[in-house]
């Protein structure tokens, strides 16, 4: 379905997690992929060897999405290897839980630009090529927390209601091209991000980090399951298909029933 498509997945330099879900299964419909990390080619070669078998270009280019430089290179980079970048997932993501008034002007600054700020610097580089050829799909992996507030991660839900509302400028912006930007807005998943999160909200709350990650669970997802990160790869595909192609706009949860409450 994908064939001749190439794509650049933010934060998907590992195998645990929404980023590399996402990547895997956009491979396995013939699409060529840049994984992107902060981490060493190193750590992202078990990643790397695993998507090679669907038989596509994989690559993985080092950025640090604080630093706008880096992101405009990767985009480059991408370019250059692939002819073309088709696809954008914005994936990569930090958090660091606090009660604001003990939230550093580091930390808010740090989770503005990595989950907010990289997203617009990776669109506006890659959106003249899509519009050049007329197609091209955006996708913004926000949050729940999008949509919803929760406490101790004041930084995370601006920066995710940020994102939702960016989805929405642009999907307006391209309505009339064969480019889409949509957001999915993932509830609970056993992604690395949150496992450290949950670790530092037990911390906080002085709890064993299993039973904050069980509390938390039964608490806000219904469903008290979390969803398995293969399942957004699937949904990732979908948005890029033909049959995606006038969802235009939409912040799509996969949250267990977290925001039907």
């Amino acid at each position: 379905m994908l064939d001749n498509r190439s794509a650049i997945v933010t934060g998907s330099s590992l195998k645990l997690g929404i980023g590399y879900s996402i990547a895997d299964a956009l491979a396995a419909q013939g699409c060529n992929v840049m994984l992107s990390g902060r981490r060493s080619i190193e750590s992202a070669e078990p990643a790397i060897n695993e998507l090679s078998r669907h038989k596509v270009k994989v690559e993985y280019r080092k950025a640090d999405l604080n630093n706008p430089d880096d992101i405009r290179a990767l985009v480059h980079h991408s370019i250059e290897h692939f002819g073309s970048v088709d696809i954008l997932v914005n994936n990569a993501g930090t958090n660091h839980p606090n009660l604001i008034e003990d939230l550093s002007a580091d930390d808010w600054n740090d989770i503005i630009a990595v989950n907010l700020s990289a997203s617009y610097h990776a669109i506006h580089h890659v959106l003249p090529g899509m519009k050049k050829r007329n197609w091209g799909r955006i996708i913004n992996i926000a949050s729940t927390l999008g949509l919803v507030g929760y406490p101790t991660v004041s930084a995370y839900t601006a920066s995710k209601h940020g994102i939702v509302g960016l989805t929405k400028a642009v999907a307006l912006e391209t309505a009339e091209t064969g480019i889409t930007c949509n957001a999915i807005c993932p509830g609970y998943s056993k992604t690395e991000l949150l496992m450290r999160v949950i670790e530092e909200t037990a911390d906080i709350q002085g709890i064993p980090a299993e039973e904050m990650a069980n509390n938390m669970v039964a608490a806000d997802q219904p469903s008290k399951v979390m969803v398995p990160a293969e399942f957004f790869g699937s949904l990732a595909v979908f948005l890029c298909s033909q049959a995606g192609s006038e969802v235009r706009g939409a912040a799509i949860p996969m949250d267990g029933g977290w925001t039907a409450k």
